[in-house]
């Protein structure tokens, strides 16, 4: 019993150490150092003004959070894109013919690129969204949703990013 447990810490520590493994889940190039993630410009239809700044920040904030990438104007690694959509439409219609709930939709287009490993680079569009009783106006709830859904996005866009499960 104590060799063994000996032997998972040494193992667990070796592959954390070597860059193969972290405690986040991620897969990260172990040469990596920096990361550039540029500003998400919103060219939706219908413009939220703190959209952009929100689903921005969180996503630098999560890489800063979650490994040791420093954020550079050339990083090793890069993000860049732009939100694509956002809308509010109704979901669930009653006999009198009103929206019972509303699904606020926001899409967003990434494109990410390694210098390490190309076959890791990709471009894809990434949407979530959230329901709301369409009797709470929207200017009350409209930034905490935003919230929501841009942590849903940037733990979506990590996971595609780097971690191979």
């Amino acid at each position: 019993m104590y060799k063994s447990t000996i032997v998972i810490i040494f193992s667990v520590v070796l592959l954390s150490a070597c860059g193969i493994y972290s405690f986040t889940g991620a897969s990260i190039p172990k040469e990596a150092n920096t990361i550039t993630i540029e500003y998400f410009i919103n060219k939706a239809p219908t413009v939220q003004p703190i959209l952009s700044q929100v689903f921005t920040e969180k996503l630098k904030d999560r890489f800063i959070e979650q490994t040791d990438l420093v954020l550079s104007e050339n990083g090793d690694l890069s993000f860049n894109g732009y939100i694509s959509d956002y809308n509010i439409k109704p979901i669930a219609i009653t006999s009198n013919e009103t929206a019972a709930k509303n699904r606020l939709t926001i899409k967003v287009n990434v494109v990410f690129k390694s210098i390490f490993n190309e076959k890791s680079n990709f471009e894809q569009s990434f949407s979530r969204y959230k329901d709301y009783d369409s009797s709470e106006e929207i200017s009350n709830i409209e930034e905490e949703l935003i919230n929501q859904i841009c942590d849903e996005l940037v733990e979506d866009i990590f996971n595609k990013s780097f971690v191979n499960w």
